[in-house]
């Protein structure tokens, strides 16, 4: 038998989900698919269980502060209609509680299966049919009758509909059901796709170079890194996490997204002041090791790998060279190294790239094929680490949904 919805939405994810119970709220009649066996399984693990759904300090009118892509600005109209306080309101509403972390980060106070929850009764509350786990075989158009413009071929059915929104999500964690079905779509339909690539992902080192500072694996610690130049430089201070096969922690987390392969990344282990008069000063009135002295300063697991590195450093700090101690104190705070690549999508958390923005309307998220939206992370629009990328997910998916109820309406006052 032929489903036919006003609108089918494909991703049952954080901005499938959004979209589909905002539009059925407005009058549509939705059908929401997606391959996966579990809803929502992005949202579940996210942010340690608890989802980081939103950032207080998000600038609808800058937001090259937190997204990027080749057009930042084009989430611009979408996360200034629907905002991390609207999104708060929706949480208040359901009365699930939330805290706030640091820098505006925003945590479901149980767990991000309230979230899901309430996501799913938003859906309820708009009558939208969900089909999961539900395979989409194959997508066609045709303008011979506008109210069943696409026509798709599932493993629960033919469906035909007027309008196609895809939010698929994108490559980040296979393991829980990511693909490159939007992307494909996209393609089919004659649209571009920005090169896509892991981003908020850890960090990976030659392991011969990396030999040295295996041994730190789980140490964290404050730092401030930077990656490019000029216009092009992004700096962070965040926490690092060293790992057995690179770096990791959210100030390696964000500044992957602006790394590229063969640029060098720049590090201050002790961003808070100069080590070099510290030491010096040690120097004066201290006859400890040089690394104990250090220890003061950094984790004394890595004072101890750093100056393990040369014979001049494992001295008492009275009976270093002041130009030993200052070799040291820069090396630890101009550290330089060069990433040979990152863990890939397995450990990213998103993915950068995306459906073309120039190819989209920013306004109602259709694309130039009439009535096939694209919204999410499938979109070349990638937010900071904090809770950003869920805000685009929400603010993306209201901006379509408000689009299609007044799409239907002019069909019908037409």
């Amino acid at each position: 038998m032929l489903m036919k919805p006003d609108v089918t939405i494909i991703g049952a994810g954080a901005a499938g989900l959004f979209c589909a119970g905002v539009a059925g709220q407005l009058g549509l009649r939705v059908l929401l698919l997606d391959h996966a066996p579990k809803v929502a399984e992005k949202i579940r693990i996210s942010g340690g269980g608890r989802c980081n759904f939103t950032n207080r300090e998000l600038d609808p009118r800058q937001p090259h502060k937190h997204f990027l892509g080749d057009n930042p600005n084009f989430c611009r109209s979408a996360l200034s209609r629907y905002t991390p306080a609207d999104f708060i309101e929706l949480l208040q509403r359901h009365g699930i509680p939330f805290h706030e972390k640091h820098k505006g980060q925003l945590f479901c106070d149980r767990s991000a299966q309230d979230l899901i929850e309430l996501l799913l009764k938003e859906c309820e509350a708009g009558g939208v049919q969900r089909w999961q786990p539900c395979a989409v075989q194959a997508v066609s158009y045709s303008d011979a009758d506008p109210s069943a413009r696409y026509q798709l071929q599932t493993d629960r059915g033919p469906v035909s509909c007027r309008s196609l929104v895809v939010a698929t999500g994108g490559l980040s964690i296979p393991k829980i059901g990511a693909s490159d079905f939007g992307f494909r779509l996209a393609r089919q339909f004659g649209l571009n796709v920005i090169e896509l690539r892991p981003a908020l992902v850890p960090l990976t080192f030659d392991a011969a170079s990396w030999a040295p500072f295996s041994e730190l694996s789980g140490l964290a610690l404050p730092v401030r890194i930077a990656t490019g130049d000029k216009k092009a430089k992004m700096e962070f201070l965040e926490d690092l996490l060293f790992t057995h096969r690179g770096l990791s922690g959210p100030a390696v987390l964000q500044i992957s997204s602006y790394w590229r392969p063969g640029q060098p990344l720049r590090l201050d282990l002790h961003p808070e002041s100069a080590l070099e008069p510290l030491l010096l000063e040690a120097k004066t009135r201290s006859r400890k090791l040089l690394a104990n002295e250090l220890s003061l300063h950094l984790p004394s697991r890595l004072a101890d790998t750093w100056t393990a590195q040369q014979p001049q450093w494992q001295r008492p700090v009275n009976d270093t060279p002041d130009k030993a101690i200052a070799q040291l104190a820069q090396g630890l705070q101009r550290w330089e190294l060069t990433p040979t690549g990152t863990e890939g999508y397995a450990k990213a958390e998103v993915t950068a790239g995306g459906v073309d923005t120039r190819q989209l309307s920013s306004q109602t998220m259709e694309s130039k094929q009439p009535g096939l939206h694209f919204i999410g992370e499938v979109v070349d629009v990638t937010g900071w680490l904090g809770g950003y990328n869920f805000q685009w997910a929400w603010s993306s998916a209201h901006a379509c949904a408000q689009a299609l109820a007044a799409d239907r309406l002019a069909t019908v006052s037409a």
